[in-house]
């Protein structure tokens, strides 16, 4: 099975090129496509959620809106973040490329025999990220971070545990708690990365939800939801399974 790879540019017949070239290596599976960041991150978000995560971003740099330095450094605080490789016209952004760690920097227009070297470089990462996830060299994971929030010019960091559920809004993510909410400069599909050690489960494309925040879980109708600290939240069909088993898993341990 190739790698499932998303490629990013606002340009569409320079997007178009790199997906020919692309779809041309055998090493290549899937092919995902984005014309701004923003549409990258709801592509990656997407699959993310479906259990199919990409393995690779190729992204251009001068995009409007959420440019392509500013999403690498998003796509970097993903816990198993992944490869990217930038596409670009302009040599002058090689040292942000490197300061993410960017598998690799191409110079358009983009020669197939310099594609195949980054693919190469690509796929060596993926290996070594697939015998950490087996378990052969994967160190223990270490506690999720804090978020940094902004109170009234007091920079707060909320922890994890504090969280009861936090909601999607755009580019931004609303942190939930007991005490109120905080709207924090995130992808919801990063901060799902970055906590995903720390007890939160994804219900719905716009909620990742604490565990044992969860006080009721209903099913109306065909309709799902959780309740968390007062508020009724959807389930989406393709986490209802899952989210029950946590749920009778969670109750056994605690029976």
């Amino acid at each position: 099975m190739g790698l499932r790879v998303l490629a990013v540019d606002d340009e569409a017949p320079a997007l178009d090129d790199l997906v020919h070239l692309l779809r041309a290596d055998p090493r290549i599976g899937e092919i995902h496509t984005a014309r701004d960041g923003a549409a990258a991150l709801r592509k990656l978000d997407r699959a993310l959620a479906e259990g199919r995560p990409i393995a690779a971003v190729f992204l251009d740099i001068r995009m409007p809106g959420l440019d392509g330095t500013v999403l690498g450094r998003v796509l970097a605080q993903f816990a198993r973040a992944p490869q990217i490789v930038y596409v670009t016209a302009y040599e002058g952004h090689a040292v942000d490329a490197f300061e993410i760690k960017a598998t690799d920097y191409i110079l358009k227009p983009v020669r197939p025999e310099r594609l195949n070297e980054a693919i190469r470089r690509v796929t060596e990462s993926t290996e070594e990220w697939m015998v950490e996830d087996d378990g052969v060299a994967a160190s223990s994971p270490s506690e999720p971070e804090p978020m940094p929030v902004e109170l009234g010019g007091v920079t707060r960091f909320v922890t994890p545990a504090e969280v009861l559920y936090v909601e999607a809004q755009g580019d931004y993510a609303r942190l939930h708690t007991s005490g109120g909410s905080h709207l924090v400069r995130i992808p919801l599909a990063a901060l799902s990365e970055r906590w995903s050690g720390a007890g939160f489960v994804r219900v719905h494309r716009s909620h990742l939800v604490a565990l044992s925040a969860i006080k009721e879980l209903r099913l109306d109708s065909g309709r799902c939801t959780v309740m968390v600290g007062g508020a009724e939240l959807p389930v989406s069909r393709r986490h209802v399974r899952e989210l029950r088993d946590l749920l009778v898993r969670r109750a056994r341990r605690s029976s």
